[in-house]
């Protein structure tokens, strides 16, 4: 069982770390979006194609206003999943193992 415990344990280390990364592009998309870069370059591209899918159905549920809002719940959304479902698998890691 201790196999499947240390298994877990990497998972909720690797899902952190993924988390992490992803409230890094969205703080940068965010960041590009005030100085319009252009939309050609191959890293606004990644940029553009990695967060929209999480960025779209949020800002179609937020109110239409002057500042988009939508990257800001995507990161206290991150927050919480590494608040919660981290320590959540870290504890079932230990509990297996």
């Amino acid at each position: 069982m201790y196999v499947l415990g240390d298994f877990l344990l990497a998972v909720a280390k690797l899902v952190d770390y993924v988390l992490y990364a992803y409230m890094w592009i969205i703080v940068i998309r965010a960041l590009l979006s005030w100085v319009n870069p252009d939309p050609w370059n191959p890293i606004v591209r990644f940029l553009h194609q990695v967060t929209e899918p999480v960025l779209r159905p949020i800002r179609r549920r937020l109110p239409n206003t002057a500042i988009d809002f939508s990257p800001l719940v995507v990161i206290l959304g991150i927050y919480f999943l590494q608040w919660f479902l981290v320590p959540v698998l870290v504890r079932t890691a230990y509990r297996l193992g």
